[in-house]
């Protein structure tokens, strides 16, 4: 089984290794092979909006750099964790950067799921994603905010995604928050 976490983290910014560290622990423990990749040290473009994962090149994108060898990565994956800081109620730049760029793993037609419009799957099995927010403090409408932007999220990955806010505390409270989480997507029995 294969995980790869995502660490979001902006360079110069609050570190987030300390939960990527614990999260690659605990995956481990679960019987995992983890490959952890920090994001700004990669060369990630922004999408550019142009459709060509649809038309020009199916399921691949026009952008030829790392991003391009992500995608692949991530749908390989059992499991994608998606580490970021929660930045105004979202996810920092690196991980809009890489969540705007997996649009390829979707197909261009459409489909109504719960009486929503979303994109119909390109694949049979796609990984369970699970998203870790990093707040310093605590702020109910910026949680509330974050988590209903993973629920969104989780419609057009068909309710693959889960997850939320993990308050930055001591290193025993942050393993406990991140289990709860794996225990969510029934990825830890621990």
């Amino acid at each position: 089984m294969k995980a790869l976490i995502l660490n979001g983290e902006i360079k110069g910014d609050i570190s987030l290794a300390k939960v990527d560290e614990n999260t690659k622990e605990l995956l481990i423990e679960q019987g995992y092979e983890v490959e952890s990749i920090l994001l700004y040290e990669k060369k990630i473009g922004e999408c550019l909006g142009c459709f060509g994962c649809w038309v020009k090149t199916p399921g691949i994108c026009v952008i030829d750099d790392y991003g391009r060898s992500l995608i692949e990565e991530i749908i390989k994956s059992d499991i994608v964790v998606f580490l970021t800081p929660t930045v105004y109620g979202g996810y920092s730049s690196e991980m809009k950067k890489v969540l705007d760029r997996i649009i390829p793993l979707m197909l261009p037609f459409f489909t109504k799921v719960n009486r929503e419009v979303h994109h119909k799957k390109r694949y049979q099995k796609y990984p369970k994603a699970i998203v870790l927010g990093m707040m310093i403090d605590e702020d109910k409408l910026t949680e509330e905010v974050f988590n209903n932007l993973i629920k969104r999220n989780a419609l057009n990955w068909y309710n693959s995604f889960t997850g939320g806010v993990i308050q930055n505390s001591t290193e025993e409270a942050i393993k406990h928050q991140i289990i709860e989480k794996l225990k969510t997507m029934g990825v830890a029995v621990c």
